[in-house]
């Protein structure tokens, strides 16, 4: 590996509202790698990661439906800033709730996400216009997500190094049974009791896993505070610190943040627009869902297998190149030319499942394999900043390409997402070069 995750030991003062660094380590060998504490903070996050990313992953099913019934008058570039608002907090907020882990742990950054979330969802069942579903699902939903991300994903690498890839996929697979489960509700429910009441249904859905999660995370390590004496010193501790400025001069760094902003934008624009297409080449609302259920039920092993190969044989970067390389070739060669058989759907939506699972698992390890451990929160955060404004745009200029739903709009949106993962995949490649050059080896 190129680098160790060294961790200093912090000199300065810690004021009395701060709490202690619980642990600190100097060596990767000093990482747990196991234990009681551990394996409940891989359930914890197992189960927060149902409805914080499950929801993300299930987007698609609410937008088929707000589409053609609440905003059915309303234009799909419209439409589409409802969702890129959302993404972009949910992955920008995670600058808050990256350093509020780093510094006061996993429970703060949780109940305020928890809030944020179940508040905006309840928001969203009565939602009727665009500003309302901007306001509740873009933004509150939106920021609770975020607010949840850094530490859900955070409170794993504090026990492991050695099989980090691992037991991120053990904890990610709740991003995958929340992806099949909510869409398979959602579905259910819209006919039976109505669009009001499904969402109602679905915040208490998420209370009820995230209200566990909040009590089994727990951090291993905390960055102590330095005491404020002004405003300016308050200002500089607690919001100028929070982004990385130090990691904008790391070339590695930069590629890194570039190859997870297009990941995270060609998976969002993809599971978003799978089920319009579908209806666009005429089968049903439920073939829609199915669809987006299939790729989270594939992702489950492209969660576990990429990430075993990560950890045993290729390493993170070697990994997603492959898996990104993989989902290129079947938008291009699979689904654009042959998207009208729904026998070819069904066999891309299983692919691309696959290829694209690894993704929300092996990037967080790949910003870890650069990073160190007290500070990983921090860099976190920031690339996913970072990946918020490419959302923040990707996703609308998806809905424009799309334009009216003809299918060659539809194509020309396919090469789009595909151009994406092709620039993440090139943008993860520089970062294994700068890291150990041409030579063929694990990173």
């Amino acid at each position: 590996m190129c680098e160790s995750a060294q961790i200093t030991r912090r000199s300065s003062v810690v004021s009395r509202r701060s709490i202690e660094p619980l642990e600190t380590s100097s060596s990767t060998d000093e990482f747990p790698e196991g234990g009681a504490q551990a394996y409940l903070s891989v359930l914890g996050s197992f189960l927060g990661l149902i409805p914080a990313y499950g929801i993300p992953n299930s987007v698609g099913a609410i937008e088929a439906y707000i589409s053609q019934h609440q905003l059915s008058q309303v234009s799909t570039s419209t439409v589409a800033w409802i969702f890129s608002i959302y993404t972009f907090f949910s992955f920008g907020s995670s600058i808050f709730s990256g350093t509020l882990f780093d510094h006061a742990g996993a429970k703060k950054p949780m109940v305020i996400g928890t809030i944020c979330l179940i508040g905006g969802l309840l928001g969203t069942a009565f939602s009727k216009t665009v500003w309302q579903f901007v306001l509740s699902f873009g933004v509150l939903v939106g920021f609770g997500t975020g607010m949840l991300m850094s530490p859900l994903l955070g409170v794993v690498s504090h026990y492991f190094w050695k099989k980090r890839a691992t037991f991120t996929s053990l904890a990610t697979l709740g991003a995958s049974v929340g992806g099949i489960t909510i869409p398979l509700m959602l579905r259910a429910m819209y006919p039976t009791i109505g669009f009001k009441w499904a969402i109602i249904v679905l915040a208490f859905f998420c209370l009820f896993f995230l209200s566990f999660s909040i009590v089994l995370c727990k951090e291993r390590m905390r960055k102590p505070i330095a005491e404020t004496t002004s405003f300016k010193s308050f200002v500089e501790t607690h919001i100028y610190n929070m982004f990385d400025y130090k990691g904008l001069k790391d070339r590695r760094f930069v590629f890194c943040a570039i190859a997870v902003a297009l990941t995270e934008s060609t998976l969002m624009v993809t599971s978003i627009y799978v089920p319009s297409y579908a209806l666009m080449r005429g089968y049903s609302d439920d073939t829609g869902y199915l669809l987006v259920t299939i790729i989270n039920a594939t992702g489950v092993i492209g969660r576990l297998l990429p990430s075993y190969i990560a950890d045993n044989y290729l390493g993170p970067y070697n990994t997603s190149i492959s898996t990104l390389c993989g989902s290129v070739i079947i938008a291009l060669a699979l689904w654009m030319p042959f998207g009208s058989s729904l026998k070819v759907l069904y066999a891309f939506a299983a692919l691309y499942g696959f290829f694209s699972g690894s993704a929300l698992t092996i990037s967080p390890v790949c910003i870890g394999q650069i990073s160190r451990t007290e500070e990983f929160g921090k860099r976190f955060s920031t690339i996913y900043l970072l990946a918020s404004f490419s959302m923040l745009g990707s996703i609308p200029i998806a809905g424009a390409i799309i334009g009216d739903g003809s299918l060659k709009e539809y194509n020309h949106f396919i090469i789009f997402s595909a151009m994406l993962a092709l620039g993440s995949l090139i943008a993860y490649a520089v970062v294994r070069v700068l890291s150990v050059g041409w030579k063929l080896s694990k990173f």
